[in-house]
């Protein structure tokens, strides 16, 4: 068996891979973004705390957006919600690279345009990932899953990885217009992407938005393995993953280092997360996947408790690549288990929870870990998260067999 066969069954249809290429493109750029704005936040005010807030700007919409995308995804053209809403990341990231080129640029219009780039993420998200059903036969339907999730999680890592050379060599302005670029590029080649017609609509409207979304939100909370991996998925991102978020305090207060430094920690990350998700994505099957979604946070509980040990920063390059390999590790797996065990009718307010997931929670994370690294330097806040990560993957490990039966084996 080809190592890489269940990406390889994957790709091999047309639709699929203008589709993920499409992705990989987007997303890469949507990340490279967001570190170039955490370094210019942290250029313009040279403070722990507003870099999280910045962080928190761009992902926090999702706690209010994303359960009502979902049900929006749910009930509309999907194709053109997705290209309404890429439409306008790409517009906000050019008017920040514009108001950055110029000099202009300030704390309060950076915050503004995140929030408006959150917003649309929020609703393109559930919208984009619930016609990846209708691209592939029922058959690769768990290879389409695996992939799709794997491009997310790769270029979440992979981009701050290219951003960070490209801003020690010129700057935050070309990596933001990247993302422009990206979003674009994403944008017009979604067209060419024949979508099963049932899929391109989840179902004609049956009551109010409102009602559709609390019915989402029932519906996966109630859900016996979904609700609690979804809970473990939050929680984990609350403690770990705000550390990525606030990257620049870490390179230049712990390790005295300057942009050169976040260029190579962040690429460190991108390899490994490279590395963790070709490995969980080739693997094929969904057999074993709730236990690798619970023991990758320990590890990267371990991971972050060594990033912070000492100020060598040698070390800290090679937990940066392990971070990235657990992280793209949980997140392929979280996601492929709820794509995978949602109902049809449900798949785009699922993964909306999701969505909310990936981007409220680190915001959440990067708010408390910045604060508080203002206060007590950035080593401190990250053994206490760090720790009580451990003790949330304690937790995960004496219930995943029941929420695999639930996951694994879904009817």
């Amino acid at each position: 068996m080809h190592p890489f066969g269940a990406v390889l069954r994957a790709l091999s249809h047309r639709d699929a891979r203008i589709f993920f290429t499409a992705s990989l493109t987007s997303w890469t750029g949507l990340w490279m973004h967001r570190i170039a704005v955490m370094w210019l936040a942290w250029q313009l005010t040279g403070s722990a705390f507003w870099v999280g807030l910045v962080a928190f700007s761009d992902l926090a919409p999702a706690v209010i957006f994303s359960p009502v995308a979902g049900a929006v995804a749910d009930r509309m053209d999907r194709v053109k919600l997705t290209m309404i809403a890429q439409s306008v990341i790409a517009a906000e990231a050019f008017c920040t690279a514009m108001l950055t080129a110029s000099g202009h640029i300030s704390i309060v219009p950076l915050i503004c345009f995140e929030l408006i780039g959150g917003i649309a993420a929020s609703f393109a998200q559930p919208a984009r990932q619930a016609m990846m059903p209708g691209l592939v036969p029922v058959s690769d339907l768990p290879a389409a899953v695996a992939c799709n999730s794997l491009c997310y999680n790769v270029a979440r890592f992979l981009g701050p990885g290219i951003a960070g050379p490209m801003i020690a060599a010129w700057g935050v302005v070309p990596v933001i217009l990247c993302n422009v670029a990206a979003y674009l590029a994403a944008t017009l080649t979604l067209p060419l992407v024949r979508v099963d017609p049932q899929h391109i609509r989840g179902h004609a409207p049956e009551a109010s938005l409102w009602a559709e979304t609390k019915e989402g939100l029932r519906y996966a909370a109630g859900h016996p393995g979904i609700g609690p991996i979804f809970l473990f998925a939050g929680i984990s991102a609350i403690l770990l993953r705000g550390i990525q978020e606030v990257l620049p305090p870490f390179v230049e207060r712990l390790f005295h280092q300057g942009a050169g430094g976040l260029a190579l920690l962040t690429a460190s990350i991108g390899v490994g997360a490279l590395i963790g998700g070709l490995w969980v994505a080739s693997r094929g099957r969904i057999v074993g996947t709730t236990r690798i979604a619970v023991l990758a946070v320990g590890v990267q509980a371990v991971v972050a408790l060594a990033f912070v040990a000492t100020g060598f920063f040698p070390l800290a390059i090679l937990c940066g690549a392990l971070y990235g390999a657990c992280a793209s590790a949980h997140g392929i797996s979280v996601q492929t288990l709820a794509q995978s065990a949602a109902l049809t009718r449900m798949r785009g307010r699922t993964l909306s929870l999701w969505g909310l997931i990936t981007r409220a929670c680190p915001a959440m994370g990067a708010v408390v870990i910045g604060a508080t690294g203002e206060v007590f330097g950035m080593r401190w806040p990250t053994v206490v998260a760090a720790c009580l990560g451990l003790l949330v993957t304690g937790w995960g490990v004496t219930r995943m067999r029941g929420w695999a039966r639930q996951l694994e084996n879904p009817t």
